[in-house]
């Protein structure tokens, strides 16, 4: 399921372009960014069909082997461990899986290159080489080598990357938390999952959808009281000079602190603090580390937080 993190990395994104444009529609702003977290639970099902698009072209090597003019004693009697991978092949009969790819028009059918070098970079890993020498197979066996699959192959592959890029903008930062989504997922695989096994679901639950919604909306129509908290705790800079993705960082930093009462403070400013490491600089990580900190300080102090629900009451 999409993570709080990457709904709050989404919200900054298109909070960055609302402020960009001339289209200050909010509820334009709302269904682009339920756009772009729907694009995200895309990728995650196209990776998932990518995996089992390698493995067919494994298998079709295999039979093109086979029907060669003088075929070798190893063309007649392949090494058939990947192609018969017990994880693959539940993936090939998930149903949740190929109902999703067909609604949404997922197809790998034009990247036939792309699937071949994949392919030539996995036979060549040390991993894969293991895993085929290997005369024991075991369920967890192969859970364990689909998962390298995704993290030591397809998360490196530069021509997956520019491919992913060219089909949509919106997949650029994904690939590292869709896979680990991916990880997650085969964790919940085992011997007996049919095809009727579940995948994980775009959202957790209801509130995490709502948190979504929330989030930018509060973010947007509170930014005059968000922008001036900003201002007066760094009256050494001149707000016009601070670079415009650290302002909306702190903007949305500052909307978890006052607005969603069962929220910690603290799981908003470690939340915003590793936002920064991706979206500013070293210097304004640690200028936005300061200013947030002294924000919340001087929130509490004014009574300002108010904190609702289980170890939440009187936060401190």
């Amino acid at each position: 399921m999409i993570s709080r993190r990457i709904i709050r990395t989404k919200v900054l994104q298109v909070l960055y372009a609302y402020y960009s444009t001339d289209d200050k529609s909010l509820n334009n702003a709302e269904k682009e960014l339920f756009f772009c977290i729907r694009k995200t639970y895309d990728l995650y099902h196209f990776l998932l069909a990518l995996v089992i698009e390698i493995a067919d072209y494994a298998e079709q090597r295999i039979e093109i082997k086979k029907n060669k003019h003088q075929p070798t004693h190893e063309d007649l009697h392949p090494n058939t461990k990947f192609i018969s991978n017990q994880i693959i092949q539940q993936l090939r009969e998930n149903r949740a899986l190929h109902a999703y790819i067909n609604q949404q028009k997922l197809s790998w059918v034009n990247h036939p290159e792309l699937i071949k070098e994949l392919y030539l970079f996995l036979i060549e890993s040390d991993f894969y080489i293991e895993y085929m020498r290997d005369k024991n197979r075991s369920f967890l066996d192969d859970r364990k080598f689909v998962d390298k699959i995704f993290t030591n192959i397809l998360l490196i592959a530069e021509d997956l990357y520019e491919a992913l890029e060219e089909m949509s903008i919106y997949w650029n930062d994904d690939m590292e938390f869709t896979v680990s989504m991916i990880s997650k997922t085969l964790k919940k695989f085992n011997p007996h999952s049919g095809s009727d096994q579940n995948l994980l679901p775009m959202f957790k639950d209801q509130d995490d959808r709502d948190f979504a919604k929330d989030l930018l909306r509060k973010s947007i129509i509170n930014h005059d009281e968000l922008r001036e908290l900003i201002k007066e705790h760094s009256k050494n800079w001149d707000l016009d000079r601070i670079a415009f993705m650290d302002i909306l960082i702190m903007q949305l930093a500052a909307a978890e602190f006052l607005y969603f009462p069962s929220i910690p403070t603290k799981v908003s400013l470690n939340e915003y603090i590793e936002l920064s490491k991706y979206y500013s600089t070293e210097k304004s990580r640690n200028f936005i580390n300061g200013i947030l900190d002294k924000t919340l300080k001087d929130l509490k102090i004014s009574g300002k937080i108010n904190k609702t629900g289980r170890g939440l009451i009187g936060e401190i």
